[in-house]
């Protein structure tokens, strides 16, 4: 109640916590989700056309490890299993880097923007909940946030609107990481 706020001072209102079970939510889906950057990095690296595209894509591809393995040690010390769709990111991950690094590097860029959009909403989302409630991993998210943002910005400066079909490449791009999204979650 407003009333038992000291003078001044804004009334701030987080929410409920969330639950245990939402928390290993987060966790699962978020190492899914770097695992499947990791892998989407690893094909765009393998089939990409010049030594500059290569180093750009292995550069943010060193981001994604470093924020897999956070995750790994997030999902042991809370003792959250991992998704085990993992096997299934592990091979679309790598097709759709891989495709879409044959496509050119407009399109290997048009690929970063579409799911570095989506994991930043993924991402706010997630911090308007921890926020009050789990300040390390909200630290931690918002950290991997910046520099997914930075990643996103990259690909949008490198001419990822100049990707064939670019509207509806990333459209489908999105479409799928929203998929991966509600699916690794729960599975």
């Amino acid at each position: 109640m407003a009333a038992f706020s000291k003078p001044n001072t804004p009334h701030r209102d987080h929410g409920a916590a969330p639950s245990q079970q939402r928390l290993a939510e987060m966790l699962r889906v978020n190492h899914a989700g770097e695992y499947g950057a990791v892998r989407i990095y690893a094909g765009q690296q393998r089939f990409a056309r010049s030594t500059r595209q290569r180093a750009l894509v292995a550069e943010m591809g060193m981001h994604e490890q470093a924020h897999l393995a956070s995750f790994n040690q997030l999902l042991a010390d809370r003792q959250v299993r991992p998704s085990l769709l993992l096997p299934l990111w592990h091979v679309a991950g790598y097709g759709l880097g891989a495709v879409t690094a044959l496509m050119g590097d407009a399109a290997a860029m048009a690929c970063t923007e579409a799911v570095e959009t989506v994991i930043e909403q993924h991402y706010n989302n997630q911090l308007a909940t921890l926020r009050g409630h789990d300040d390390a991993l909200a630290a931690t998210i918002e950290q991997f946030k910046e520099e997914e943002v930075a990643h996103k910005d990259l690909a949008t400066e490198q001419g990822a609107a100049n990707a064939p079909a670019y509207p509806v490449l990333t459209g489908l791009i999105k479409l799928g990481a929203r998929l991966a999204i509600k699916l690794s979650e729960k599975i």
